[in-house]
């Protein structure tokens, strides 16, 4: 038997136990958790089929209430004896993508966010659009480019028009950015036709990963109008492997800033479900912004109500992002070109001034959240540019 050594404050202690996918050279990726630095094999610690799979989705599915005992009973394990077999070090294993995604969604948030895009592309207008704070605007995405941290993204291909050009031509993407947002995974699905009530939403939802949205800007902006993204976004969304289980941020939960006008009564809430979560994100090694996931005007019981509120079906799987999030202070915005101001105030990254992404440029986002004991830590998502392909 092994007792696992959890090094005092560490971000993966028992008051996180994130689930992942791992595998270790010649088998099969299976569930596993993380307890400090070491990844416990669950199928074999717990004797349980269900996490012999090369995916969260089956254990999802189960149900708030077996997610809540198999929490005890892990929680009990590594406190105690683990069989040796079933522990890992942590620098050992390969992690995959935690999940089989089945949908993804990706909301808009965040206030600051949209009103700094609002204010570049309309200054001459009011920064929100009328339905911003009456609803969480969103655009469905594209399961299929969801990809785990550390995968290499290429720089993707597609129209643009800038504004001084007299004609769209095609190319690689000259503005390539990045979205640091929090994304949310559903467990129990919903029927079609039944929508899920802000109150159900932590009987839903499993827990929360890191994403980050990659983003060609210059291709967004010729396309979206007039109905929003879709080659800009669907070339690649990265998360990361740990998904931290919504029952470990308890302690994190806090009221979402003051909502006026007040909400339709299918978006009010009984319980806050706001999140204070720090991100970090750096560039090239090098930190240049730290958004609050705090200051996100609508919550995550809100988005997933008004994902299903005309009575469209979850799924097991189903990936829903906050949209960038951004703070009201220059260092706490989520996007590059919210940061740069659209390239006219670049940053300097390792003495160089940078505005959007060059190939080869690598960016990390992390994250913790305060836990019922010190804090807990969301890991990283990852991923370096590589050139276009033509």
């Amino acid at each position: 038997m092994t007792r696992i050594d959890i090094p005092e404050g560490s971000l993966f202690g028992v008051a996180n136990l994130p689930y992942g996918v791992f595998s270790t050279p010649g088998t099969a990726p299976r569930v596993g958790v993380r307890a400090g630095d070491s990844v416990v094999d669950l199928a074999v610690a717990l004797g349980d089929d269900v996490f012999a799979r090369p995916s969260l989705n089956a254990f999802m599915a189960q149900g708030h209430d077996r997610w809540v005992a198999v929490r005890q009973r892990i929680t009990e394990l590594v406190t105690g004896d683990v069989p040796d077999a079933a522990v890992f070090p942590v620098s050992e294993v390969e992690l995959h993508l935690p999940v089989e995604v089945a949908d993804y969604v990706d909301f808009y948030c965040s206030e600051h966010h949209a009103s700094n895009l609002g204010r570049l592309f309309r200054p001459d207008a009011e920064p929100l659009m009328p339905n911003w704070k009456h609803l969480p605007v969103g655009y469905h995405g594209r399961a299929g480019t969801v990809v785990v941290s550390g995968t290499d993204i290429v720089r993707p291909c597609g129209q643009r028009k800038a504004p001084d050009e007299a004609a769209p031509s095609f190319g690689e993407s000259r503005r390539l950015d990045i979205e640091a947002e929090l994304g949310f995974i559903v467990g129990v699905p919903s029927t079609l036709g039944s929508p899920v009530s802000t109150q159900d939403f932590p009987k839903h939802v499993f827990g929360a990963v890191l994403v980050n949205d990659w983003s060609a800007r210059d291709i967004q902006a010729w396309e979206y109008v007039p109905l929003g993204p879709n080659l800009g976004k669907s070339f690649a969304t990265s998360i990361s492997p740990w998904v931290v289980p919504l029952l470990a941020l308890d302690a994190a939960r806090v009221p979402t800033p003051a909502q006026d006008p007040e909400p339709l009564p299918y978006l009010r809430e009984s319980a806050d479900w706001g999140l204070d979560i720090d991100l970090s994100v750096v560039w090239n090694g090098q930190e240049v912004t730290r958004p609050p996931y705090r200051e996100m005007y609508w919550s995550p019981a809100q988005m997933l109500a008004h994902l299903t509120v005309n009575g469209a079906s979850s799924r097991t799987g189903d990936l829903f992002a906050s949209g960038t999030i951004s703070g009201p202070e220059r260092d706490q915005r989520g996007a590059f070109i919210e940061l740069t101001w659209g390239g006219k105030e670049p940053v300097t990254v390792n003495g160089e001034d940078r505005s959007f992404l060059l190939d080869g440029d690598e960016v990390t986002i992390s994250a913790t959240a305060p836990g019922t004991a010190g804090r807990i830590g969301f890991g990283e998502v990852r991923g370096r540019i590589l050139p276009a392909r033509q």
